[in-house]
């Protein structure tokens, strides 16, 4: 699709040019939501905000429910309805994390927003239950959507224990020269099709986001008869010690990941490949030093703390 609800007109998915790492973590987070959400840094321009809408569309039929930075407690959680309030009437007036039920919840700029709201929204994602006690209302409702957010690390940071609930941490790099003309050349096409009755360009586009949708759904079912061999687990608790990755999270988010990218790749059984490949996203955010505002890099260096365990000094 290229077009929303409310005709808003969007790049395809599968036409993103670049950041790889963005989407591989959506799509993972989305086949296996035990994941727990992705996190996205980077500077400003670097179309987080594009991926994730073109990625909502695509896989789910439309846009995703996004949190205002200035969101209230009511608009989050749901409270009264107001209008119904004045005619002495008492309506429960639904929130944003009922909205996003079933589909996805994208909060920009989420170091900005109000840390115990991004608390209370971990905790749904991570338990499935939102828990209503406040101003007459006492309300327990089962919940599952996807989460995603983005961040500028330039204006400030989450502090560590939000960090560690996002279960995948990506960063949105810089193109090459190549990858910029390559983008150039899309959107350029892009609003041109846009005018056109009949697009050929466009309906290429939508029938590849439905070729990708279907993988994901196929891999979704999948994933849970994936074998996880005792080998990959002494892999993952041996790598998750070597860069003194804080708590457990990390290494459960890790495999969880890698079974994911195992099923998105139709296999039977989890290898040390697919754990390689989520690494980075599952303990950047979990290394001692993000919590004294380090970068999220991850380079040469943090792939050779742990090379020879896979056998790649």
């Amino acid at each position: 699709m290229t077009r929303a609800a409310n005709g808003v007109h969007i790049l395809p998915y599968s036409r993103v040019v670049g950041q790889e790492q963005l989407k591989l973590a959506l799509q993972l987070n989305h086949i296996v939501p035990r994941i727990g959400g992705v996190l996205i840094a980077g500077p400003r321009g670097t179309a987080k905000s594009t991926l994730v809408r073109a990625f909502t569309l695509m896989a789910y039929g439309g846009f995703p429910v996004t949190l205002p930075i200035n969101a209230t407690d009511d608009r989050v959680l749901g409270g009264w309805d107001l209008d119904a309030l004045i005619r002495g009437e008492t309506r429960p007036q639904p929130g944003l994390l009922e909205e996003a039920d079933k589909g996805l919840l994208y909060v920009d700029e989420v170091n900005l927003l109000d840390d115990h709201l991004v608390n209370i929204i971990l905790d749904v994602v991570s338990t499935g239950v939102l828990s209503v006690q406040r101003e007459g209302l006492d309300t327990a409702k089962h919940l599952s959507f996807g989460l995603v957010g983005t961040m500028n690390p330039e204006e400030g940071g989450l502090r560590p224990q939000l960090l560690d609930r996002f279960g995948l941490m990506v960063t949105a790099g810089q193109l090459d020269a190549d990858a910029r003309r390559r983008m150039l050349r899309t959107v350029l096409d892009f609003d041109q099709e846009l005018t056109k009755d009949r697009s050929d360009w466009l309906a290429a586009a939508e029938k590849d986001d439905t070729d990708v949708r279907e993988r994901l759904a196929a891999a979704r079912s999948r994933a849970p008869h994936v074998h996880v061999p005792d080998e990959v687990l002494r892999l993952c608790a041996a790598t998750a010690e070597r860069v003194d990755a804080v708590g457990q999270r990390g290494e459960i988010v890790a495999m969880l990941a890698a079974r994911a990218l195992a099923a998105l790749d139709g296999a039977d059984e989890v290898g040390p490949e697919h754990l390689r490949r989520v690494l980075p996203m599952a303990l950047r955010h979990r290394r001692p030093e993000t919590a004294h505002g380090a970068e999220f890099d991850w380079g040469p260096d943090d792939d050779a703390q742990f090379g020879d365990l896979f056998g790649t000094d």
